[in-house]
């Protein structure tokens, strides 16, 4: 037994296999169930006391031997099998990985105040949360205007029967905290979200997001608002629009002024966007009304301003050709990835 074990002893020392099926031959041969080196153990347990006391030693240094070689010969075998860069295998496949997009509402609030922001407005914001003076009482809407009617103003306290808590309409408001705080020159636009108790339908919902704006200085005029308002069409559409001002009325603003461009869709030509007119309403505008400037200790004999307003949906709407304004607020992914 003891020539047995050192002819396998040389047998293990010479194998240098170098391929993983070949070094698994080798191991079954060895130490499989019917391997040289198993086999010897069975042989083994038939000596008398003696001997295994002389060759058990050198029986155990033969497997351990084995062991050793065949793990060290497949460490190198892996090796030499891995790729040059590892892989991680739990690593979703390539192009599946989706990546996130801006939502239309925030793209086009950037897009307007970036333009404005060319004009030296700064950006002003208030809380949604309000109160009756704030987005009515300054305002000049007298207390019984519809608008404070329970059908088109969402209220949260009226127990303060002079100025009751409410979701602001508007966020004109934001421009009433500013001349509070501020005295002339101003210049600000305030974006924001408002809300109005109304039915949600492919053009309207409870909740939308506007972008005013404010401007009062010395000698401001109604022209100073109009090329404004063109620079930012221009800007947004394109060089080909026009805009147009129809007189018309807020309690804030006097003269007033609906504002519309001409259908970028039809060139102004009439399509079923625009009712056939070739031209979209955008919003509203007109020069502050001096009871809006005497509510926030403002001279109107000294100073003047204009005020614009206009739905940020609204603008989504005519520069992408959204037809729901639902869609904003349903967070389908096949709509949100299309404005990137």
């Amino acid at each position: 037994m003891t020539e047995r074990i050192t002819q396998l002893n040389k047998e293990v020392s010479a194998f240098c296999g170098t391929k993983a099926p070949d070094i698994e031959d080798f191991r079954i041969q060895m130490l499989g169930k019917k391997g040289k080196i198993t086999l010897l153990f069975d042989d083994f347990k038939q000596l008398s006391g003696d001997e295994k006391k002389a060759v058990g030693q050198l029986l155990n240094q033969l497997k351990n031997l084995a062991q050793q070689r065949i793990a060290e010969l497949k460490q190198k075998a892996d090796d030499n099998d891995a790729p040059a860069h590892s892989i991680d295998t739990s690593r979703p496949a390539a192009g599946n990985d989706e990546h996130g997009s801006r939502h239309p509402i925030a793209v086009m609030r950037s897009e307007i105040l970036a333009i404005f922001g060319k004009l030296g407005f700064t950006i002003a914001e208030g809380p949604e949360i309000e109160d009756d003076w704030h987005v009515f009482g300054a305002l000049n809407f007298a207390p019984e205007h519809p608008a404070r009617d329970m059908q088109d103003t969402f209220f949260i306290d009226t127990q303060n029967a002079d100025n009751p808590t409410l979701l602001r309409t508007h966020t004109s408001s934001v421009q009433v905290r500013t001349m509070e705080n501020q005295a002339p020159p101003i210049r600000v636009v305030c974006p924001g979200r408002v809300y109005r108790n109304e039915a949600i339908s492919a053009r309207a919902h409870c909740m939308f997001h506007q972008v005013e704006g404010l401007y009062v200085d010395k000698d401001v005029s109604f022209a100073d608002l109009k090329q404004t308002l063109l620079y930012f069409a221009k800007e947004m559409f394109g060089n080909k629009v026009e805009i147009r001002l129809r007189p018309s009325f807020f309690p804030f603003t006097e003269p007033s002024a609906e504002m519309d461009v001409s259908c970028s869709l039809c060139g102004g030509k009439g399509c079923n966007v625009c009712k056939g007119t070739g031209w979209l309403e955008v919003g509203g505008c007109g020069m502050v009304h001096p009871k809006v400037l005497q509510a926030n200790k403002i001279d109107p004999a000294k100073y003047s301003g204009f005020a614009f307003g206009m739905g940020i949906e609204r603008l989504v709407m005519l520069k992408y050709q959204v037809r729901d304004l639902r869609l904003y607020f349903e967070n389908d992914v096949r709509f949100l990835r299309q404005f990137r």
